[in-house]
């Protein structure tokens, strides 16, 4: 078994011992996302807009962080299917991600919630097709492009 997990998964800041991930602060949460992808660029826009304490960072996996944060967690930053969203040291990823974070922002963001009505392999299912398509159903875009300082304020390279 692999000495950063056990019975429930990667240990909280599994990635600390890790040495191929670069340090970061990791006091806040962490959205490592495709900088690349129009629905990514559109999920920082929101995490940007929905997250009223304004602690929520995001970090592209093309940068050395994102790309290293995806392999310690298994993930194939070249071609990912998923992102990750780091809380606490603990890793969500898929729909639980898009699920804990939006718990986190709450108001409207709690929305989000109603996708647990869907049994977890169903859920898991749909976001691995919404990813694998998601270049040819939405296209590309830039996250790192957008004028907004305080959008800017919140990127981790």
């Amino acid at each position: 078994m692999d000495a950063r997990r056990d019975r429930k998964g990667p240990k909280p800041f599994s990635f600390r011992d890790d040495p191929e991930v670069p340090e970061f602060d990791d006091g806040a949460p962490l959205a490592v996302m495709d900088a690349e992808c129009a629905v990514c660029s559109w999920g920082a826009r929101m995490i940007h807009r929905l997250d009223r304490s304004r602690s929520v960072r995001i970090c592209p996996i093309q940068s050395p962080l994102g790309a290293a944060l995806l392999r310690h967690y298994g993930l194939e930053p070249i071609d990912p299917t998923t992102w990750l969203f780091i809380d606490g040291g603990v890793a969500y990823r898929d729909f639980e991600a898009v699920i804990h974070a939006a718990r986190r922002f709450g108001g409207w963001g709690r929305l989000a919630t109603v996708l647990l009505i869907l049994p977890r392999p169903l859920r898991d299912w749909g976001y691995r097709r919404l990813a694998r398509n998601r270049y040819a159903l939405f296209g590309r875009g830039d996250m790192c492009g957008l004028p907004d300082p305080e959008f800017q304020k919140r990127l981790l390279r």
